[in-house]
């Protein structure tokens, strides 16, 4: 038969070669081996040191390098995953932001007090009762009689109560009598302003209307909050069941709000304003909204050239139980953006010239795996109930009414409706009030989960205002600008405007720097890679080829002696048992008289000269073979234990 002679020279190789590397017997000898070749001249002074001490010396050091490599690795690693901050600032022509202004007062008190009068009596009783406040007979009118009837029975079930020195006894204000307090006790406030007597309480018990000895009394240390907050819950229970048409028509219309504007020095009316109705602040106006597709910018700073409007704010028609402050609330924001004015709203005075100066940032974060921001909030498990783009706001406002819709069956009144739902009212959910509470309360303390899904979104925009207040009109143009004022309103000119019914408001940019505040990756993939090259080289004078070596041997080598060895054990228990047990005496024809019956040598490949030295004698031998002899060439230590015998040859010319 013809033997190729790639097979040929593979054959002498396997009969010369010594059986190292992946074919070592042993993982020892294959350590050995890695150690006398490798790249890392720590492992190879190792093997070859002589001496305990050198060796344990080297031992050390060698260790000590790796464990330098692993720490300086993994604070790479780390610091691959930050972020470093850069702010450039631009001077170019800014849009203009949305500017919203609302009526502290959200309705005409004239308008909306037929809806209240019944809550408003129950005010007044609790005031004359408490602190003696008596403002004679009322005038209210009682035309609504829907609304009366419904909130009635609610006065009686969740009156006004004073509590008295934090006992478990209070009196109901409504009957007079008293009642004991069931259901655990909540303090909402910490004011140093109390109702005369410090041992008294003023509160009201809220309970859950399937089982009425589940309760809950909220506490006030100060009476204008207690009543405040009695008046506001079911105030919002009124209006949840109004339509919003009519509560649109009970609201101040723009006319009524707006009564000069000018912007970048030319004169704007109500066309430039976009109407929204919010549910605690009644009709909202937005100048520069973008609704009809165009946005207003500036290419000037200064209170000169931003936007100017005079309010009318008509203190007189305010609701007394609702709102203690007399003015208006602005909120700056992009005209994507949903208006959280009663979060961040900006108060403004009457009588006062306030000026706001702004500062414009953008600000750019870098998403997963630098930071755990959302880029449009589309991967956050929570409906968008707002129809704007995305804010941290929005996700908590629409997590908390989700869980409201859920656990109490209707949606609370002071933000959006989500799908399929109604707001809360006494009607349909005589024990919202109760739930609305104890949601509340779980929200705070972050039990709801709200916080822990909601994420800050990666890129906003930011306007930094500052506020400056003037005294206005001054006192020497007072008579003639109230005068002109009242005659552009439309009334007669002996019947002039009050100063406190006015409020001045300039909104502008005090200069044209647009700073834009960005994060960016502090290390890139090739930095990351030097670093680690750099970090190899100074500790193990170690390169890409020496990693690749180190998982070859480690891994690949290592796991393929284990295998093999393991494979050879299951075919000797596999030939054990079809011989029928290790009693059995192998015959003649057996494998392991075919030259592998010693454990060895239980390679496919025939023993080099130097394993066969190796060898045990056979027990059937006790004759000791002949030693080699010890010539001083065989001395000299290599990588191998044996050379080629056409190096011999060359080695003897």
């Amino acid at each position: 038969a013809v033997t190729a002679p790639g097979k040929k020279i593979t054959a002498r190789l396997k009969r010369t070669l010594p059986v190292r590397g992946p074919q070592a017997p042993t993982l020892s000898e294959l350590m050995r081996w890695y150690c006398l070749n490798t790249n890392t001249h720590g492992c190879r002074r190792i093997v070859v040191s002589r001496g305990r001490l050198r060796r344990l010396l080297w031992i050390l050091l060698t260790l000590s390098a790796v464990g330098l490599i692993l720490w300086q690795c993994a604070e790479l690693l780390m610091n691959y995953y930050s972020a470093s901050v850069s702010v450039t600032v631009q001077f170019q022509k800014l849009p203009f932001p949305a500017v919203t202004i609302c009526n502290i007062n959200p309705y005409k008190y004239s308008a909306v007090k037929e809806y209240l009068s019944e809550l408003d009596k129950e005010t007044k009783k609790a005031l004359e009762t408490f602190y003696g406040f008596s403002e004679g007979k009322s005038k209210v009118r009682r035309s609504v009689d829907e609304w009366n009837s419904t909130g009635s029975d609610f006065f009686q079930q969740i009156p006004l109560l004073k509590v008295e020195d934090f006992s478990r006894t209070a009196t109901d204000l409504h009957s007079g009598q008293k009642r004991k307090i069931e259901g655990s006790v909540f303090h909402k406030d910490s004011s140093i302003v109390n109702s005369g007597d410090s041992n008294d309480i003023i509160g009201f018990q809220l309970c859950d209307a399937n089982n009425s000895s589940e309760c809950a009394l909220y506490t006030f240390s100060s009476g204008v909050n207690a009543i405040q907050e009695w008046y506001k819950l079911h105030y919002m229970n009124i209006m949840a069941q109004i339509p919003l048409e009519t509560k649109e028509k009970l609201s101040y219309s723009a006319d009524d709000l707006l009564l000069t504007c000018f912007f970048d020095g030319l004169s704007c009316d109500k066309r430039h304003f976009t109407r929204f109705h919010h549910p605690l602040h009644g009709n909202c106006y937005t100048f520069n909204s973008g609704e009809s597709g165009t946005i207003l910018s500036t290419s000037t700073g200064g209170s000169e050239y931003g936007l100017q409007v005079v309010l009318y704010i008509d203190e007189a028609d305010y609701n007394p139980f609702l709102v203690t402050s007399t003015g208006a609330k602005i909120i700056v924001h992009d005209q994507n953006e949903y208006p959280f004015i009663e979060d961040i709203g900006t108060e403004i005075e009457t009588a006062a010239a306030t000026s706001i100066g702004m500062h414009f940032t953008r600000s750019r974060k870098l998403s997963k795996p630098y930071s755990d921001c959302t880029e449009t909030g589309a991967d956050i498990p929570v409906e968008n109930l707002y129809n704007k783009s995305y804010s941290l706001q929005i996700c908590l406002h629409s997590c908390f009414q989700k869980a409201m819709v859920d656990s109490c069956g209707c949606a609370q009144y002071a933000q959006p409706l989500p799908a399929g739902a109604e707001y809360c009212n006494y009607k349909k959910n005589p024990n919202w009030m109760y739930c609305y509470y104890r949601l509340h309360e779980k929200f705070v303390k972050e039990q709801l989960g709200c916080q822990q899904i909601c994420k800050d979104a990666c890129s906003f925009k930011e306007w930094a205002l500052t506020t400056s207040i003037a005294q206005w009109p001054s006192t020497v143009s007072e008579d003639w600008m109230l005068r002109v004022l009242s005659w552009d309103k439309g009334q007669k000119l002996n019947k002039k405007l009050n100063k406190t019914d006015l409020a001045n408001l300039m909104v502008f940019y005090k200069d044209l720097n647009e700073r834009f505040i960005s994060e960016n990756p502090a290390n890139t993939l090739v930095i990351l890679l030097s670093n680690f090259g750099g970090q190899l080289g100074l500790w193990m004078s170690c390169s890409v080829v020496c990693v690749i070596e180190i998982v070859e041997v480690f891994f690949i080598d290592s796991l393929s002696i284990v295998l093999r060895r393991q494979w050879q054990k299951a075919k000797k228990w596999w030939r054990d048992r079809q011989r029928g047990g290790a009693g059995k005496a192998p015959r003649a024809g057996d494998p392991e008289r075919q030259g592998h019956d010693n454990p060895a040598c239980t390679d496919e490949d025939l023993p080099t000269f130097t394993t066969a030295l190796r060898l045990p004698l056979p027990q059937d031998s006790p004759l000791p073979r002949t030693p080699p002899p010890n010539y001083s060439t065989l001395r000299l230590e290599t990588a191998f234990t044996e050379q080629l015998p056409d190096t011999l040859e060359l080695g003897q010319h």
